[in-house]
């Protein structure tokens, strides 16, 4: 009798671990949303192709590549132009400074992969990386992402945990230079 509490309480937490698993229709619901989102428009890196620049699927989400060592960012030039964006599509500059796409694959070292469902509902509710540390920078949506149902952000965070790991340690973002800060 000693040890039955112990194997039961054990039978108890993987039957309310895989209670909890998202199912085939909820992971292919984030699949979607990722998909019309956008997301990988800036967290996959382009790469040349036969026509073009080409979304390179084997980093798919991976964000900007740690290997591709950024120069400064140009000067914004005067007018209405205020961003520029390197031609891999994952490094953006503005008055913000510079920011690079973070990566979402389900690596736990270096993306997604060692999130909670809540520490990720927690960076779409305040726009901060894992609910507390840095502001979430342009270009990401937070606004489009905050306006999402809960459970349509619980898709996607079921979504991108399946996504294949990518081991790519993005660079920090980093302050605008105090001459490209726009005076008003």
């Amino acid at each position: 009798m000693h040890f039955a509490r112990p194997v039961l309480l054990a039978l108890l937490g993987v039957a309310a671990a895989q209670a909890a698993a998202p199912t085939k229709a909820v992971i292919q619901r984030g699949a979607y949303l990722v998909g019309v989102g956008g997301c990988n428009d800036c967290h996959t890196p382009l790469k040349m192709g036969p026509k073009g620049p080409e979304p390179d699927m084997t980093r798919m989400l991976s964000g900007h590549p740690e290997a591709l060592k950024m120069p400064p960012a140009p000067k914004l030039p005067e007018g209405p132009w205020m961003v520029t964006m390197a031609g891999s599509a994952t490094a953006f500059a503005g008055p913000w400074g510079v920011s690079y796409a973070a990566n979402l694959t389900s690596d736990k070292q270096t993306g997604l992969g060692g999130w909670t469902e809540a520490q990720f509902l927690q960076m779409v509710r305040t726009g901060r990386h894992l609910g507390q540390g840095r502001p979430i920078l342009p270009p990401m949506p937070v606004p489009s992402l905050k306006a999402m149902t809960e459970s349509d952000l619980k898709a996607v965070f079921a979504y991108l945990q399946t996504v294949p790991a990518v081991a790519n340690r993005v660079p920090a973002a980093t302050e605008p230079a105090p001459s490209s800060i726009p005076m008003h």
